[in-house]
């Protein structure tokens, strides 16, 4: 059965939602499978990054953010400065994620997180469809 999560984001940055994740599995019994997440939108993604030292997300923002700088030259600028550099950090990340789940549980490695990555500055309300396959 999916499930449509809704998130409020800050702004930039990224919002942790493993545990809106497992809270999922664990509503729908999840054994052992596939739990796949995609966010619908282009200017926010998802990663799974390091959720133990917060120094590693806000590297991570900072390097995307000189990579895609808002004061670039872009053509597409209808939606505001930070629209067309959100939609260059969606592409160099992803819009899903594909986790295994073993024992109803994420087999995430001990130092990891699922984000949600907001790419525009100001808030917003993003939507991602979770769902899943059972093994065998």
């Amino acid at each position: 059965m999916p499930k449509h999560l809704s998130i409020q984001t800050p702004g930039s940055g990224l919002t942790d939602i493993t545990g809106d994740a497992a809270a999922y599995l664990s509503e729908i019994d999840a054994q052992t499978g596939l739990l796949n997440l995609f966010v619908q939108h282009t200017s926010a993604s998802l990663t799974i990054q390091e959720n133990a030292d917060p120094d590693v997300l806000a590297d991570l923002t900072d390097h995307l953010a000189r990579l895609a700088p808002a004061d670039a030259p872009w053509r597409h600028t209808a939606e505001g400065p930070d629209d067309m550099p959100a939609h260059v950090k969606t592409a160099l990340t992803d819009t899903s994620l594909t986790i295994p789940v073993i024992d109803g549980a994420l087999a995430l490695g001990v130092w990891q997180g699922v984000y949600l990555f907001e790419h525009r500055a100001r808030p917003h309300q993003r939507r991602i469809v979770m769902t899943f396959m059972q093994a065998g």
